[in-house]
């Protein structure tokens, strides 16, 4: 169990999502590219976006449009570089998905595009109905099954990230090999991460069981300034179960007209914002948690009933079967939801190249902060961000690549066993979710994240006695690593803007919106960035 295999490629990448997949296929063009994930191919936020991804096709509508609705869902905080950026590459990207075979949705030969909050046009490209990320993410596989130069390895958990004494430089990835059972040492001219995000560090969320920070973990403790971890987007329609919920009601029912109504059946959204279901996510996120917890009722309602059946059946087809198993027909019930950690908003610090701060380590996708989401990621952002700025590492490695030397296999690793108890590591796991969700959730306070923090950092002593470990116990301490940078991040914000909401400095402060909070190895409590 304890030997380690090495294995030499030019470019590692982390995840198969959006920004994996696309980034790997770019790549194969200037050398071989292992693309490793720790679950299956399809587990991935991809897999399950269900909305779509904005981008400027229609004559109608404008770049700038675009980034003025990014802009303000983003709440001042913006980087206005990376959203131009997105903004103004994003529709080559998208016409590059569609050469390559993904088949968006159409009505009488146009492209059929819809509206979901905070856009001010109909700019939304979708699949199948509501699968979009499921069409793009087998597109994308399609065409890497075509490429020699890519490999693609399922359950390959990343342990860490390699640094072979040479400073300030990443030199590939440690990972479990649960197929062959062996320790493997990745080492590469450059690792790009695109692991995606941390929604598992939360009871109620709308990722896959597979994002639990890992990415920015193994980042952090590498070395990586880490950006903006205060900012969790909270999706306000997710499923109601009482044991978790997972199955996100897509924004884009909304867009379609679907209401919001409390356990009274009153709509109540425009009581709080002039857009009312069509507001910004953390605004419609924080008044369905303020009407639940005015009606002591565990979820509010969404009703799109009023809605040709039809219609319904054929535009949110997997919504509408998922549903139906559950007992609930949308087209003549009411489907309860509520508000699930859904996107990380902050994450590794890149440029607009997708470079961090340690030579050949790179960043792309949710794992990713460019700056482009700001304080509040505008809906279906994601998957363009994905291409856009995937395309942006290849560019860069195509004039940087031959500098990136291969390094050599003179790492020493210590042996490392597994460790056995399961039972006790799933037991913490839910205390973390539970606490997360209540202390660091959608409305924070100074007391419960200093609580939060408190008991993270007896609970990784407890910890540290592990000397060995499997992966369930790695996954843990990348999950207590990344909701202490989120907590911590939260405590130094004194202020509520987009996805942060402190109770005790309930509004927006001017004199933040050039400030960003940056956690790394040499402020582990986090610093104030101000950016001039």
């Amino acid at each position: 169990m304890g030997d380690i295999k090495y294995k030499t490629t030019d470019f590692v990448i982390i995840g198969t999502g959006i920004a994996g997949l696309y980034t790997a296929l770019k790549l194969a063009s200037l050398g071989e590219v292992s693309v490793l994930t720790k679950e299956k191919l399809e587990d991935s936020n991809t897999q399950y976006a269900q909305g779509g991804i904005a981008a400027v096709i229609d004559r109608g509508d404008s770049w700038k449009l675009h980034m003025e609705d990014t802009l303000k869902a983003g709440a001042g905080i913006c980087d206005e570089k990376a959203v131009e950026v997105l903004v103004t590459e994003g529709p080559d990207r998208v016409r590059e998905l569609i050469k390559m075979g993904t088949r968006f949705d159409h009505i009488e030969g146009e492209l059929d595009l819809t509206r979901e909050g905070a856009h001010s046009k109909r700019r939304i490209l979708h699949a199948r109905g509501d699968a979009t990320g499921e069409e793009i993410r087998e597109s994308l596989t399609r065409a890497i099954t075509k490429s020699k130069n890519i490999s693609l390895k399922e359950e390959n958990f990343m342990i860490d990230l390699v640094k072979l004494n040479r400073g300030n430089h990443v030199d590939g990835v440690l990972v479990w090999d649960n197929n062959q059972k062996k320790y493997i040492v990745y080492l590469a001219r450059a690792v790009i991460l695109a692991s995606g995000g941390c929604g598992q560090v939360y009871h109620n969320t709308s990722n896959p069981e597979v994002t639990t920070g890992d990415g920015v973990a193994a980042a952090y403790r590498a070395g990586a300034i880490i950006m903006d971890m205060e900012f969790i987007q909270f999706h306000p329609t997710v499923f109601y179960n009482k044991h978790g919920s997972s199955f996100l009601i897509s924004e884009s029912l909304r867009g379609e007209g679907a209401v919001l109504r409390n356990s009274e059946g009153k709509r109540f959204m425009d009581k709080y914002h002039d857009l009312a279901e069509l507001a910004p996510r953390d605004v419609v996120a924080r008044a369905i948690l303020q009407e639940m917890e005015r009606d002591n009722k565990p979820h509010v309602w969404l009703d799109i009933t009023h809605k040709d059946a039809d219609f319904v059946k054929n535009r949110f087809p997997t919504i509408f079967r998922t549903l139906k198993e559950h007992g609930i027909d949308i087209t003549r019930d009411w489907v309860p939801v509520v508000p699930a950690a859904h996107y990380m908003m902050g994450g590794v610090r890149t440029d607009t190249y997708g470079r961090t701060n340690l030579i050949g380590l790179y960043a792309v996708g949710e794992v990713a902060c460019t700056g482009v989401h700001g304080a509040n990621r505008l809906a279906s952002n994601s998957l363009l961000e994905g291409l856009v700025f995937g395309n942006r590492i290849y560019r860069a490695l195509k004039m940087e690549a031959d500098v990136l030397p291969l390094p050599e296999e003179n790492l020493k690793v210590p042996q490392l066993l597994p460790y056995g108890k399961v039972m006790v590591i799933k037991q913490i796991k839910e205390e973390l979710k539970k606490k997360m969700s209540h202390q660091v959730g959608i409305i924070r306070s100074e007391k419960t994240l200093k609580d939060m923090i408190k008991w993270i950092e007896e609970t990784e002593v407890k910890l540290n006695k592990f000397k060995y470990s499997n992966v369930e116990l790695w996954e843990l301490k990348n999950m207590l690593s990344v909701a202490g940078i989120i907590s911590r991040s939260a405590l130094l914000r004194k202020e509520s803007r987009g996805g942060h909401f402190r109770e005790d400095y309930p509004e927006i402060k001017p004199g933040w919106g050039n400030k960003h909070v940056l956690v790394d190895k040499l402020s582990p409590e986090g610093r104030i960035h101000e950016v001039k």
